[in-house]
C-alpha cells in the first residue's frame, strides 16, 4: 500500500509542479507586456510562485530520504534476521545477470 501511495504523491506532486511551471510561465508572460506597477506585481507573483514549488520540493525531499532510511533500515533487519535467505537472493540475482549478459 505504501508504495501505491508513494506512487499516488508522485504524481500528485508531477502534476502541481506543471501547474506552478505553466502559472510563472503565464505570469512572466504577461509581465514581458506589462509596464511599471503591474509588471512588478507581476515579477512578484511568480517569484511568489516559485518559492512555494521550491518549499513543496524540499518537503518531498525530505519524505523521500525518510522513506529510503526506511527501507535501508528494514532491509537490513532482513538481511540480519536472514542471512543464508539474503546468501540466496543474492546468488539469483547474480545468476540471472549472467544469464542476460552471456546473452548478449
Amino acid at each position: 500500500m505504501d508504495s501505491v501511495n508513494q506512487a499516488n504523491n508522485r504524481s500528485k506532486l508531477a502534476s502541481d509542479l506543471r501547474q506552478v511551471f505553466d502559472d510563472v510561465d503565464q505570469l512572466l508572460s504577461q509581465a514581458a507586456s506589462a509596464t511599471g506597477q503591474q509588471a512588478q506585481e507581476l515579477r512578484e507573483r511568480a517569484a511568489t510562485t516559485l518559492r512555494s514549488a521550491r518549499y513543496k520540493l524540499q518537503d518531498v525531499q525530505a519524505s523521500a530520504l525518510e522513506s529510503g532510511k526506511a527501507a535501508a533500515r528494514a532491509t537490513d533487519d532482513w538481511v540480519r534476521d536472514n542471512p543464508w535467505g539474503a546468501v540466496g537472493v543474492a546468488a539469483g540475482v547474480g545468476f540471472l545477470l549472467g544469464l542476460l549478459i552471456n546473452r548478449r
